[in-house]
């Protein structure tokens, strides 16, 4: 019986990226995180496609086992910053918004919290990736639907924040290979941590971030990784399915990086029943609500403090009731006509 044909040939000489793997890779006391320099040099070659497909399943799921540090993170971040579609220079935002869990249990409040923010002056800039996870409504799709602004390009990012103080660029419209990454997860069976630096890479630099995590240990990570990237202002929650939403039947650790200080705030529950998921997250009821053809108490509730948890990073000057107080004041200041 003849042997089953095979495409694998073996290499003549060892692969330049074979080094990375075998860090991480060497056991229990022969492997070792890398430093700054060593992830940016790695994760650039990832991003510039000079891996094997076999060599960047190993290299994300032996990341994964360790578990990656706050300097690994940011020299990834270098490296995607670097490889990227560069913006314009002159193009700023405000506040850096990541959104790359998508809803499951609610409807997106927090694009109504976007743009209240908006409204009242700041540039928002949002990124995200979406089509990861089956059951999910994402913030492309959903914006889509309620007319806002979603760009192609950084020119149309420019144009809308110039115009509406809102826009969201799709993470494959600027790093399509970090974008591909993103869409592992059904093969790997496991987030990688690709899925928590695209969180952190506020491509245009903007001075306040906010950032959603799934488990409250990685709020740490998160806070190391921007004070290495000189972040002046971050907040960092574990929002509902992991986007930046607080949930207003759970307190809720607000973990700010403020000037280099770390801080933690606790924003207490405001609705003290347990809330029953929707059978599917939709955007009818954002409109519904924001033009005050229905009341939603959960809805509301979870759009005030949205706001008014991003406010912190906006607004650095301000303690949590100042913050909580303009919320409710943007509130009912808002255009209803901005949902047609």
């Amino acid at each position: 019986m003849s042997k089953p044909s095979s495409s694998f040939t073996q290499p003549a000489t060892e692969h330049p990226f074979a080094p990375y793997v075998r860090i991480l890779g060497k056991g229990k006391t022969g492997s070792r995180s890398f430093d700054r320099q060593e992830a940016a040099a790695a994760f650039s070659m990832i991003l510039r496609n000079e891996v094997e497909p076999l060599q960047l399943g190993a290299f994300l799921m032996l990341l994964r086992v360790k578990e990656e540090t706050g300097e690994e993170l940011a020299g990834f971040v270098d490296a995607c910053r670097q490889q990227m579609a560069q913006p314009q220079a002159s193009l700023k935002a405000d506040l850096d918004w990541s959104s790359y869990a998508g809803k499951k249990h609610q409807h997106p409040w927090y694009l109504l919290a976007m743009l209240l923010l908006a409204a009242d002056g700041h540039r928002v800039f949002v990124h995200g990736s979406d089509g990861h996870t089956v059951g999910r409504l994402y913030t492309e799709q959903a914006m889509t639907e309620l007319g806002l602004p979603v760009a192609a390009d950084w020119q149309q990012v420019a144009s809308q924040l110039d115009t509406q103080g809102l826009s969201y660029l799709p993470l494959r419209a600027f790093c399509p290979r970090l974008h591909e990454m993103i869409q592992l997860r059904p093969l790997l069976g496991l987030r990688s941590p690709v899925n928590t630096l695209t969180r952190m890479l506020n491509p245009l630099a903007a001075p306040a971030s906010v950032q959603s995590i799934f488990h409250p240990a990685y709020a740490a990570l998160h806070q190391e990784a921007d004070r290495l990237l000189g972040q002046p202002h971050a907040l960092v929650l574990k929002g509902d399915s992991g986007e930046i939403e607080v949930k207003p039947q759970a307190d809720t650790r607000l973990q700010l990086l403020r000037s280099e200080v770390s801080e933690e705030i606790v924003l207490p529950r405001s609705i003290n029943h347990k809330i029953a998921p929707v059978a599917q997250p939709a955007t009818a009821p954002l409109r519904a609500l924001w033009r005050d053809e229905e009341d939603d108490a959960y809805g509301l509730h979870a759009v005030l403090a949205t706001t008014a948890a991003a406010l912190l990073v906006l607004q650095p000057e301000w303690d949590l009731a100042r913050c909580q107080e303009h919320s409710r004041t943007l509130w009912a200041n808002r255009d209803p006509a901005r949902l047609g």
